[in-house]
């Protein structure tokens, strides 16, 4: 075999880490198996020879694919095989892609795959905490020049206590749940969701992974200097601006277009007409300087250069004049207007815009057939709440293909959910969410949790408190550090940070932050830009409330009206009857959907229907055949026969019991037709059950007021 070359990592608050190189994908350029518990990650990393991309995008992919072997499972379905990426595969993609595109130089322009495998699952540690740290460790395996080692991890706080890298049963129980990344010296990237907690924990917990992640860099670069070897890809890359011409086109299109660029952008005029604008300069350059001959070649060039001066233009009147592209202050937020009701055939619905970003969202509310089924690796579970967000092209005035759903839909999308879904409270509904973004000028997805707020309340689903989101931004030179509030797309585009942060009125539900350099965000920086957030989210939320205060007490009338209740597991059988003969007659009646789960010893009853009476009368039929007196209770029963010893009477349908002849009255009686008659229907109290004939005890007398004495 080979030499293995390993490194173990002793976490605190965690399983002990183990990164291993050398046995494993050999033909990569970088590869490692990453181990914590029995839970391994391999993680490869290959580089084209090329560059393949000349302009400023680098050209990074990352994967991240879970075998089912993992878990010991088989793939579902009819092609036995692992397909398409799932939602919480994507997911992982993004949070490593989001840690590691910041580290890379400028001018790396090599195409490079990240592809990482779970091969083994152990349920008490969670993949997801370790791919950061697996696929940096192979970048470095791999004598990639990014500014790492950096590394990720997931922090949870249960009962008080962080734990690093948890259980997926630790997650429900948490009242913090977070991804960090970060380097040495700062903290690069942020996701994750909070149970309406105050600033000051957020910040505590996110120091205390910042500390934990110090260990794993530390042994990345032990591993590294193990090697007997240090592949360099880097040697050739070279910038665009050193080539001579290229150099004099950037003179020749600054002269002519920093100035008419800075006017347009000094008129704080809307986003459509800024880019019309900014088109013809770019336009009327190429047409002035750029031969047909050089056009393939020189464009994408040009095209780059010009985003650079934009970039310039937009930073330099942030930091010169403190001059925002619409003309705010720092902490100013965009005019805001919400509308509730606003499609009256659907259960809810909310139009929320924000400056020239605009959500119509739909709450849908369904039965437990509608949950969510997730059947992974990982897990097996169903979401009676779920989000989704879409981003179409004609949101910002673009044409494009429709190829599903993107990443980006299935972040934004995920992060709304994780804001919202620990807010519902005794809900007995599934409910989908729909976000449909009309309009992007930057923060979509806080409008999706603002509008999705409006629409749940609007739909009558009580919920703790409603939900504000707000997307703040940074700009960093030298010393200077200027935090806005409620950032447009050229403000998250050409800034150094976009954190977005959501919250109650209480604390924080949800975050997602990502730091565009490298010289990262202090502690204290940080807990300005929440204190900031926090003034926004409120000024945020008081607007919402304005539109609607509170849920509606009613669900709207073409909404279902659910109701659910337990009955013992032995009845679940009489219940749907002899080939399901009695269920389906029962809904045919009622015009009910009604649904049966075995939970433990009980059997969970859920009627979905939109008439009340007709929900009211399935509900005392199933309750009829799953009759079961309570000790105490006094029913209303029927004489059904009459022997020598006492009566049968009848307290529910077909459910009979003896009322014995010493308890039908205080007299002594002969003959029971001195008191009783079949037909009638008088009270008796369920005493019990007969411990030795278990048969039910029942009395009127004791409900009948006892006969005084003469003597007394």
């Amino acid at each position: 075999m080979p030499d293995l070359i390993k490194e173990t990592i002793s976490m605190e608050d965690g399983p002990s880490i183990i990164i291993e190189t050398g046995r494993l994908a050999k033909q990569a350029d970088g590869a490692v198996i990453v181990r914590a518990k029995n839970t391994m990650l391999l993680s490869t990393v290959v580089i084209s020879n090329e560059i393949k991309n000349e302009t400023n995008f680098l050209p990074l992919t990352v994967d991240y694919r879970e075998k089912y072997s993992a878990g010991g499972k088989i793939p579902g379905g009819f092609i036995k095989r692992e397909g398409r990426p799932s939602d919480e595969e994507i997911l992982t993609m993004r949070l490593v892609d989001r840690v590691l595109r910041p580290t890379f130089p400028d001018s790396f322009k090599k195409e490079i795959q990240i592809m990482i495998s779970l091969l083994s699952y152990d349920k008490t540690v969670l993949p997801d905490g370790l791919a950061g740290l697996a696929a940096s460790a192979a970048l470095s395996v791999a004598g990639v020049p990014f500014n790492g080692p950096i590394s990720e991890i997931r922090i949870i706080r249960l009962n008080g206590k962080f734990i690093i890298n948890p259980g997926l049963d630790q997650l429900k129980e948490a009242d913090i749940d977070l991804i960090v990344g970060g380097s040495n010296h700062s903290v690069i990237m942020i996701e994750g969701e909070m149970k309406e907690i105050k600033e000051s924990e957020f910040l505590e917990t996110v120091i205390k992974a910042h500390k934990a992640i110090k260990p794993q860099i530390e042994a990345q670069i032990r591993l590294i200097n193990k090697l007997s070897r240090t592949r360099v890809f880097f040697d050739d890359q070279k910038s665009i601006d050193s080539d001579p011409e290229n150099e004099m086109l950037k003179k020749e299109l600054f002269l002519f277009s920093y100035e008419k660029i800075k006017k347009i952008y000094q008129n704080y005029i809307n986003k459509k007409t800024r880019s019309i604008q900014e088109k013809m300069v770019l336009d009327d350059f190429k047409k002035n300087f750029l031969t047909e001959e050089k056009k393939d070649k020189k464009e994408p060039i040009i095209n780059q250069f010009f985003e650079e001066i934009r970039k310039n233009i937009t930073r330099d009147l942030i930091f010169k004049k403190g001059i925002r592209l619409d003309g705010r202050t720092d902490k100013q937020i965009r005019p805001i207007s919400s509308f509730v009701d606003y499609l009256p055939g659907v259960h809810g619905s909310a139009l929320f815009s924000r400056g020239e970003t605009q959500s119509l969202t739909t709450v849908t509310l369904g039965s437990s057939l509608d949950a969510n089924k997730i059947d992974n690796v990982i897990m097996e579970n169903q979401e009676k709440f779920y989000l989704h967000y879409n981003f179409p092209p004609f949101s910002t005035g673009e044409i494009r293909s429709i190829r599903g759903v993107s990443r980006r839909e299935v972040g934004h999308g995920n992060l709304a959910q994780r804001a919202l879904k620990n807010i519902i409270v005794n809900n007995p509904y599934t409910i989908r969410v729909v976000s449909d973004i009309l309009e992007s000028n930057g923060s979509s997805s806080m409008a999706t949790v603002c509008a999705a707020s409006l629409a749940l309340m609007d739909a009558g689903i009580p919920i703790k408190n409603p939900v504000s989101g707000i997307a703040m931004g940074l700009f960093i030179e030298n010393e200077k550090k200027i935090i806005i509030s409620d950032i447009t797309g050229e403000e998250d585009h050409f800034g150094d940070l976009d954190f977005k942060i959501t919250g109650t009125k209480c604390g924080m539900t949800a975050c997602q932050m990502d730091v565009k350099t490298m010289e990262g965000v202090t502690y204290d920086l940080m807990n300005q830009i929440l204190m900031q957030a926090l003034e926004g989210r409120i000024f945020i939320l008081k607007k919402m409330l304005e539109t609607l205060p509170k849920y509606r007490q009613k669900k709207k009338p073409n909404a279902p009206k659910i109701y659910t209740f337990n009955i013992p597991k032995d009845f679940i059988g009489s219940v749907i009857g002899t080939g399901g003969k009695v269920i389906q007659e029962i809904q045919s009646c009622t015009n009910t959907n009604i649904l049966i789960e075995e939970k433990g010893d009980l059997g969970y009853i859920e009627i979905i229907g939109k008439d009340d009476e007709k929900i009211k009368e399935a509900i005392n039929r199933i309750k009829e055949i799953a009759f079961v007196p309570e000790l105490g209770k006094v029913y209303k029963a029927k004489v059904k026969s009459i022997k020598y010893f006492g009566a049968f009477v009848e307290i529910s349908k077909g459910v009979e019991g003896l009322l014995h002849i010493s308890e039908i009255g205080w007299k002594r009686l002969n003959n029971i037709e001195e008191e009783l008659h079949i037909g009638d229907i008088i009270d008796v109290k369920f005493m019990g059950m007969d411990e030795k004939n278990k048969k039910m005890k029942l009395s009127r007398k004791v409900l009948l007021p006892r006969p005084v004495k003469k003597n007394e």
